[in-house]
């Protein structure tokens, strides 16, 4: 796998479990191939945990 796919592998599970989890949710379209259409807030702190986590080869 290269960085670019596990980048966008991280960045996506993580919009994915956020979607999931927090309170008010963020809507997440992800159904246009390349593409993601985002509603609502992000915690943006956890996204850039799972960048970094991707980046240096981590879970």
């Amino acid at each position: 796998m290269n960085l670019d796919n596990a980048l966008r592998d991280a960045v996506v599970a993580e919009l994915k479990r956020q979607a999931e989890a927090e309170d008010p949710a963020p809507q997440v379209d992800l159904s246009e191939p390349g593409y993601a259409r985002i509603t609502g807030r992000i915690d943006l702190e956890a996204l850039l945990m799972v960048i970094a986590g991707a980046v240096a080869g981590g879970p």
